[in-house]
């Protein structure tokens, strides 16, 4: 059966909408797997096949009103200009009072979603990797970057990463020396997720965030359909709980690195099933 292009349950008009969707379908500095320009469609097209209403929560997301802006044309365009094409994008959706969710593409969008944001705004990333790298393959806008190229717009202090558990070795040691705040996932499971996501909160001081996510957080048993896969991940539920625990502090969140030519779909389900819990909760705490 063949479904429409635009996000589930997204028929709501710009100026009417609560939620902006925007796919950035971008994989131009990808080291591993090609396929992430894939990835909104795939999305998009996954969120299709669940109920619009959600028995945990009691919401119906047909009450939410969410718009789909469509992908950006960013076929061709540099790792510098994509970014410009994002940050223009979502400072439209920020001046008319929107929630930006952006749909990737590899991690390197981000970059060009957080220029959009003010200054004093915090950022919280799920992802296997630390991403902190000044270059990777002689380009600074690589996704292997993000991470630095958002501190480069906001205080390192502001940033928070959950989740890694790889990192080139001299990159560990400049966020280390640096003090950038990360949990690998040996010590979310030695403590407790709980704990470390309050841990968290309480060092951002009450911020507003944005919440990036990279699909290859997620153990790959789960999500193989990734760009760089990383084994002892966590696990969707884990997820799930990350994204309802911050949800009254959101400002905007995207969902990364699903390549769908790498499994039978089953990435592209969790993201966009992630993306509608996200929805949800974060509607349901400004109710």
């Amino acid at each position: 059966m063949k479904v429409p292009s635009y996000f589930a349950d997204a028929e709501s008009s710009f100026r009417d909408a609560e939620f902006v969707i925007f796919g950035v379908p971008y994989d131009r500095t990808s080291s591993f797997r090609m396929g992430a320009v894939q990835g909104p469609g795939g999305i998009r097209q996954a969120g299709w096949n669940f109920e619009t209403f959600d028995l945990r929560t009691g919401l119906d997301l047909r009450d939410i009103r969410m718009h789909d802006y469509g992908d950006l044309d960013v076929e061709g365009c540099r790792p510098s200009e994509m970014i410009e094409k994002v940050k223009q994008c979502v400072s439209l959706v920020l001046k008319q009072g929107k929630f930006p969710i952006g749909l990737g593409g590899e991690h390197s969008v981000t970059a060009g979603v957080i220029q959009a944001f003010p200054k004093d705004i915090a950022v919280v990333s799920l992802d296997a990797h630390m991403d902190f790298r000044e270059q990777y393959e002689n380009e600074a806008c690589n996704h292997a970057c993000v991470i630095r190229r958002i501190s480069d717009h906001i205080k390192l202090s502001n940033i928070a990463v959950l989740g890694i558990r790889s990192a080139e070795k001299e990159e560990f040691d400049l966020a280390q020396k640096q003090k950038l705040f990360f949990r690998d996932v040996y010590t979310i499971q030695k403590q407790s997720l709980p704990v470390i996501l309050e841990e968290t909160r309480r060092y951002l001081h009450g911020k507003k965030i944005y919440l990036t996510l990279d699909i290859d957080v997620v153990d790959p048993a789960y999500a193989p359909g990734t760009s760089t896969p990383e084994p002892y991940g966590l696990t969707p539920q884990d997820i799930r709980e990350c994204l309802e625990f911050f949800s009254p502090d959101l400002v905007g969140f995207d969902v990364v690195e699903v390549c769908p030519p790498y499994d039978h779909g089953q990435t592209a389900l969790l993201a966009a099933r992630l993306t509608r819990t996200l929805i949800g909760a974060v509607h349901q705490s400004r109710a």
